[in-house]
Formats: structure tokens, C-alpha cells, sequence
């Protein structure tokens, strides 16, 4: 299979891409040359390869979910401009 013109005209139209009449004959050699190495890949024997799911051989180093106190209301609001009980008040920011 090859790449034509018209292939490239339609591509460049789902893309809502402009190309000249040259750019679109140096596109057609690139995505040609593309399929012919996907040809080359398509030859190779994979009968007895096992599917690689990650490159990494790690494994995620998960943390214990634990739940700790960091601040107090009181210590969060301490320098709070302005409260209203345990709640920061903030200006209005919508009219509905």
C-alpha cells in the first residue's frame, strides 16, 4: 500500500492543513517511506515474543495511606484577612 496525493489531500483536509503542490509531494515520500518500515516491522517473526507492558522493571512504591493532622482550624485561619467562624470569607464572586 501507498501513499498518493489524493491521500495526502485528504489527510491535510482532516487536519485543516494548507500544503503547496511541492510540500505535498515531499509528504507523500515521507509517509511512503513510513509504511515501508512498518512493512519491515510486519515481517519479523513474533510468534514466541511475550508482550512488553512496561520498559522499567520497577514496580510502583506505594506509601501506606495514613492520616495525619497538619494544621488546626484555628492555626489555618490564624492569618486569615478575614473569617466568619471556622470558614475563610472571601469577596462575592458571582451575582446569582
Amino acid at each position: 500500500m501507498s501513499v498518493t496525493i489524493k491521500d495526502v489531500d485528504k489527510i491535510a483536509q482532516l487536519a485543516k492543513l494548507k500544503f503547496k503542490e511541492n510540500e505535498k509531494v515531499k509528504l507523500q515520500s515521507e509517509l511512503n517511506k513510513i509504511l515501508e518500515y512498518i512493512d519491515q516491522l510486519n515481517e519479523l517473526n513474533l510468534d514466541n515474543i511475550e508482550p512488553l507492558e512496561n520498559i522499567n522493571e520497577t514496580e510502583n512504591v506505594l506509601r501506606k495511606d495514613e492520616i495525619e493532622i497538619w494544621l488546626t482550624n484555628e492555626e489555618a485561619l490564624r492569618n486569615a484577612p478575614s473569617k466568619t467562624g471556622k470558614f475563610f470569607k472571601v469577596p462575592k464572586v458571582l451575582d446569582k
